[in-house]
């Protein structure tokens, strides 16, 4: 587990069985920890069906996944991180390439956060940035790429009081007319 600098008693860990209830309940309540999508339903159900497939699935090193338009692609190598201060709180996911900062055309960034609702404005995903920094340095990388939708102003705070500096911007493939702003932060 990796404690979490200003958040107090937050921690961070690998998804893990202890905390799989408190998950699923998050997702019973809306949250998905997709922001692309909301993938609550489909994960309640792998949850019932085989809760240990469903926490090895999460930080799987191989395979594929489904972007939100259906498309099967290989994932990423990636490290997966639960965010917890006596309840769950959210996750933070870092993906990468080997040897390099690039990413292929179909991921929008190196790092996807999104805390719950009801932990939220606490400091919670700010410190999980600063987290995963030293992690994406550890994988190689020396600097990472992280998006965020333009009217998103609490994300964009973070990724700026994490050392992001704007880098430009593209479309959202998902909502036509909406535009994300890219970032980029050394490790």
């Amino acid at each position: 587990m990796i404690g979490g600098p200003p958040a107090g008693d937050l921690v961070f860990a690998p998804p893990c069985p202890e905390w799989l209830g408190d998950y699923a309940d998050a997702l019973r309540r809306g949250w998905s920890p997709n922001n692309l999508r909301d993938v609550g339903s489909e994960q309640l159900a792998a949850i019932a069906a085989d809760p240990e497939a469903f926490l090895a699935s999460l930080t799987a090193q191989s395979g594929t996944i489904r972007l939100a338009d259906g498309q099967e692609v290989p994932r990423l190598p990636n490290r997966v991180l639960w965010l917890w201060d006596g309840a769950f709180c959210g996750v933070i996911g870092l993906r990468w390439q080997d040897g390099t900062d690039a990413l292929p055309p179909y991921v929008t960034g190196h790092v996807g956060y999104a805390i719950v609702p009801w932990k939220r404005r606490r400091g919670y995903a700010t410190a999980a940035l600063r987290t995963i920094l030293p992690v994406a340095r550890e994988v190689g990388l020396t600097e990472i790429e992280i998006t965020a939708d333009s009217t998103n102003t609490a994300s964009l705070r973070i990724i700026e009081k994490c050392g992001g500096r704007l880098a430009g911007e593209r479309g959202k493939g998902h909502a036509p007319g909406s535009r994300h702003l890219v970032y980029r932060i050394p490790t």
